[in-house]
């Protein structure tokens, strides 16, 4: 059997930047196991795999729909394309104020006495956000060491999938001055670090854009390979997420 596949990564214009995914074209429907297999090969975060819903569908036909509906695990994924980049159409969930003391081990464990601003807790997503003081800038964040491996060790009762670690942009004269960074981790679901996390983002969106009462912003998830996110807040409770995208790999798997 061989397969089209693709590696792309997301949120960025450059390659080796932004967040890694494998892309599978199939023509027919394959099973768990087989799509199992396939991903830990792939070995990256995310690999997704496109299947025809009808069989006049063609991979090579050019689409002109500019909007995509993806059916996935998580429901309807909708995407369009834009002059610079890709947008996803994706849920706004709020973020309530989180008890410290419910959380204090776990957030101690990961980042030990670095000084704490605000935490929420998103109950749809199952993600603890945590705010680091004001005091800190972008260079504090991107060299934080985190200690993720202990994290599975901590008393969570599966409250807590997610830890999004967030810090307030600086005012900058700079063309690319960003409202706010972020860095994603979730050992619980066998991921150490996201390196770009556009679900940790529809937290951040509800959350930030609170704080800085603003419906557009630009953020950066300080990741090691980094990654650029441009958010618009819609009226009917959304958020668009914009960033680009570059096709790293193109080539067949043979399963």
């Amino acid at each position: 059997m061989k397969l089209p596949i693709f590696i792309a990564d997301a949120f960025t214009a450059k390659a080796f930047r932004g967040n890694p995914a494998a892309v599978c074209l199939l023509e027919n429907k394959l099973d768990e196991d087989m799509h199992q297999k396939i991903a830990r090969e792939m070995n990256l975060s995310e690999t997704a795999f496109i299947r025809k819903l009808n069989p006049s569908d063609s991979f090579s036909q050019k689409n002109m729909n500019s909007t995509l509906t993806f059916v996935t695990l998580s429901g309807e994924l909708k995407a369009r394309k834009a002059e610079d980049g890709i947008i996803l159409d994706l849920p706004l969930y709020p973020a309530h104020p989180q008890d410290r003391h419910e959380v204090k081990d776990l957030i101690k464990t990961a980042i030990g006495d670095t000084l704490v601003q605000d935490i929420r807790y998103s109950p749809d997503t199952r993600k603890l956000l945590v705010r680091l003081s004001d005091t800190y800038d972008r260079s504090f964040l991107e060299n934080l060491k985190v200690n993720t491996q202990d994290l599975l060790q901590v008393e969570n009762t599966g409250k807590v999938r997610g830890l999004i670690l967030t810090l307030k942009g600086k005012p900058s004269g700079q063309t690319h001055a960003f409202d706010f960074y972020s860095r994603y981790f979730a050992p619980w679901v066998g991921v150490a670090e996201d390196p770009v996390t556009g679900s940790a983002h529809t937290v951040l969106s509800s959350y930030w854009s609170q704080e800085l009462g603003k419906k557009d912003m630009r953020a950066f998830q300080c990741s090691c390979r980094g990654g650029e996110l441009e958010i618009s807040l819609r009226p009917d409770g959304r958020v668009d997420i914009r960033g680009g995208a570059a096709v790293v790999v193109e080539g067949t798997l043979t399963a």
